[in-house]
């Protein structure tokens, strides 16, 4: 499996710990969207697209099933965060 394409929207809300949305292309067949970056206490990590349960819990709807795929797919997106043009402040 190879990550084709990785797009990365940056985002900018004050008080938000989300700074991105991600979507990635596998192999030219497979389209994964809606993949969030968040600032955590360590750094910047990706958060799988996911639903919410009946229970009021958040389940993935779609996710690496093993440590070294989901490496690949941070790596991938974080490198694409990096190089992603800045959001303009309303301000500018």
């Amino acid at each position: 499996m190879k990550i084709t394409s990785v797009n990365v929207r940056k985002i900018e809300k004050e008080g938000s710990r989300m700074k991105g949305i991600a979507s990635i292309l596998l192999d030219d067949s497979f389209a994964v969207h809606d993949i969030r970056i968040i600032e955590g206490d360590n750094g910047l990590f990706i958060a799988m697209p996911s639903r919410k349960t009946a229970t009021g819990g958040y389940r993935d709807i779609a996710h690496p099933i093993n440590p070294e795929v989901r490496a690949m797919f941070e790596e991938a997106i974080l490198k694409a965060y990096d190089e992603a043009e800045d959001v303009k402040s309303e301000e500018e």
